[in-house]
């Protein structure tokens, strides 16, 4: 939920893989693993054969089901806008396949100049050096051990799972509840350096 809320889409997929397969969880057992990678998830409510098909069927029902009830965060295209008005590159780093990343970014009209996908936590440090990143935003733990990895600040923001002080325990060199609070956090990030 950094760029995009596709909470609703994400959970309906989730229910309608794990009881193709058997599973079953609550909205409630869902929402605080999103954003982490979908076998993973998966794995939490089926045995380890069925997690593979599990996953194909998400994928596949995520295309068609979850890209069209999903929505830009307020301040997004903004965000994204001022950024590339100071001369800024903006990159989607997810844990997300790459097909899914394009088809809802796509879907809400916001235009980031590179995206990856299928890494998580410390696995996108890679990316975030390789881009050049100079500050990641996410809403998940995860993102903050990656910036920390990455040698970058990482801005949190707390319209995901985890709250200010899960994403501070995490490594967070900043917290902001909302998209138009991003751009002064790293501004001041980058005073303070």
């Amino acid at each position: 939920m950094t760029l995009v809320d596709s909470r609703a889409g994400i959970v309906a997929c989730m229910h309608h893989a794990l009881a193709l397969h058997g599973g079953c969880a609550t909205d409630a057992d869902l929402w605080p693993l999103i954003g982490a990678p979908l076998h993973d998830n998966l794995a939490q409510f089926l045995p380890a054969d069925q997690v593979d098909a599990a996953a194909a069927d998400y994928r596949a029902a995520y295309l068609t089901d979850a890209v069209p009830i999903t929505t830009a965060m307020p301040g997004a295209a903004d965000l994204i806008a001022a950024i590339h008005r100071r001369g800024g590159r903006v990159v989607v780093v997810s844990a997300k396949v790459e097909p899914a990343i394009h088809a809802v970014l796509d879907h809400v009209g916001l235009r980031p100049d590179e995206v990856v996908g299928s890494l998580f936590a410390e696995g996108k440090a890679t990316a975030l050096v390789e881009h050049g990143a100079t500050a990641y935003v996410g809403d998940h733990a995860g993102d903050m051990r990656a910036a920390r990895a990455a040698g970058i600040p990482g801005i949190g923001v707390t319209t995901g799972p985890h709250d200010g002080a899960t994403l501070r325990a995490a490594g967070a060199s900043a917290v902001v509840s909302s998209l138009d609070q991003v751009l002064p956090a790293v501004e001041q990030q980058a005073q303070e350096s």
